[in-house]
């Protein structure tokens, strides 16, 4: 049977097992030989990581066919208005090398449940922030912050917190658990 792990990444730890030594890897927290990250986060983003020994489910949870939602929590500077939401939910969002497909895009109040940044992300009085939650059905090498930058909201925090039925719930940064890859139950996080 496929071994699934589901892993909350901290911010500044690289998706990978090897490493130059100047950041933490994924190796400096999983010991399970022959998985593999099913997608990647960027250095600087933070929250689940599905990782799997099954290339087969590897490729389904990957592959922008198969149309997996994966859900972030974003934290961006500024106020968006439903003019901005709007542009972000529409798709055609044009980001240079890609133009975005329709995704969801809703303003949230900023969960109580998220525990503080390593380091913190930088505070000005006079500019301030929001949250975002963001599920997209594919995904660019970081996207999410491109997305946002364009509509005039820069990301400061970006978190996973679900990938099609996986979930970060009860994962503090830097813990992992098996899963049942046949048979996952989604819980949203709270």
């Amino acid at each position: 049977m496929a071994r699934l792990i589901l892993f909350n990444k901290p911010h500044g730890v690289i998706c990978q097992f090897s490493g130059d030594g100047s950041r933490p890897t994924l190796k400096d927290f999983i010991d399970v030989p022959g998985v593999y990250a099913a997608g990647r986060l960027d250095t600087d983003s933070e929250g689940l990581l599905v990782l799997t020994d099954d290339g087969a489910l590897q490729h389904r949870i990957t592959d922008p066919r198969a149309k997996q939602p994966k859900t972030y929590l974003v934290q961006v500077e500024g106020e968006p208005d439903e003019a901005a939401l709007a542009a972000l939910r529409a798709g055609g969002l044009d980001l240079g090398d890609f133009r975005t497909r329709p995704c969801e895009a809703r303003r949230v109040p900023e969960p109580d449940w998220l525990w503080p940044r390593d380091p913190p992300v930088r505070f000005r009085k006079s500019v301030p922030t929001s949250w975002l939650e963001i599920v997209l059905r594919e995904g660019k090498n970081r996207q999410v912050r491109r997305m946002t930058a364009r509509v005039g909201l820069p990301t400061l925090r970006l978190v996973r917190t679900a990938i099609g039925p996986w979930s970060l719930d009860g994962l503090a940064p830097g813990q992992w658990r098996e899963a049942n890859p046949d048979a996952p139950a989604r819980r949203r996080a709270r």
